[in-house]
């Protein structure tokens, strides 16, 4: 005779849908399937980049990593063996294994995100990172500490979500000689007034005006366009900045800013007027005259 603990067993082999076996599941979260990277993956929804197709996962829709805008920031720079290297707002890991497979000294990789922080690791255990390592945190803090220098800080997509532009820009200027960009811009060619991509930056009370402050910044006064996400954060797969109103700069703003703060070898690609967000380019910026401090 089969002792009550076989029996138990056997009783659960035999159920015939989830209701009979709920009583034998202690609780929800355990996974009962054999251990495999889509279960890490399904273990945070709302992700925004795939993996590669061989390796047969199913996550977001966007394949990021072999992203050529990340393959032209590495060419414009230079070797990143031994480099150090920071990353804004990683997202998901796809950049950051773009970046790591090349051998960095120090790769640090700051996401604000929760939920995009632990994607993160997920990716990063399904890729093998070596190099990389994720913060979770604010990275404007992060680069108001007084650590050592960067060889070259990447920046694709994040300066757009800023409440402070402007204030990013010092700070990366003040930890790097070699940034790289990649950033919606405002256009008022490239987006006339009846184009939806205009809809966000209308207020979202009566009288719906557009808002534009004008910043005096090292004797240019620099346009910065308000913008609202419009309730996008609600979506799981929400990849926007913390705070609901952030700026757009202009295009010659930006260039002309990078200008002032030093960088004198400014150099422009993926240059998109039409954009569905909006229109966006990038921008990889050297200094070459070097700074006696930091």
């Amino acid at each position: 005779m089969a002792n009550p603990l076989q029996q138990i067993f056997r009783r659960v082999r035999a159920a015939k849908s989830k209701e009979d076996i709920e009583e034998f599941h202690l609780t929800d979260g355990y996974v009962f399937s054999e251990p495999s990277p889509q279960n890490a993956v399904d273990l945070i929804p709302g992700w925004n980049h795939a993996f590669p197709s061989e390796l047969g996962i199913q996550a977001g829709p966007a394949h990021m990593h072999e992203d050529g805008r990340i393959h032209w920031a590495i060419e414009q720079f230079g070797p990143v063996a031994g480099r150090r290297i920071l990353e804004l707002g990683p997202l998901e890991g796809s950049h950051s294994m773009m970046l790591d497979k090349h051998g960095p000294e120090v790769l640090d990789a700051v996401e604000a995100n929760k939920k995009a922080f632990l994607r993160c690791l997920i990716a990063k255990e399904i890729f093998g990172l070596q190099r990389a390592r994720f913060h979770l945190g604010d990275f404007v803090k992060w680069l108001e500490r007084k650590d050592p220098p960067y060889d070259l800080i990447v920046a694709c997509g994040v300066l757009y979500h800023m409440e402070e532009p402007l204030r990013l820009l010092e700070l990366l200027a003040a930890r790097t000689d070699a940034i790289y960009f990649w950033t919606h811009y405002f256009d008022e060619t490239a987006m006339p007034p009846e184009d939806l991509r205009r809809v966000p930056f209308k207020s979202q009370k009566p009288p719906y005006k557009e808002l534009c402050h004008e910043v005096a910044f090292h004797g240019r006064n620099v346009k910065l366009h308000e913008r609202s996400y419009y309730g996008a954060w609600k979506k799981s797969a929400y990849c926007g900045g913390p705070v609901n109103r952030h700026y757009w700069m202009e295009k010659e703003d930006l260039l002309a800013v990078l200008g002032a703060l030093g960088f004198d070898d400014l150099r422009i690609a993926h240059d998109d007027p039409q954009h569905v967000n909006g229109p966006s380019f990038s921008v990889f910026a050297r200094r070459t005259v070097q700074q006696a401090e930091r």
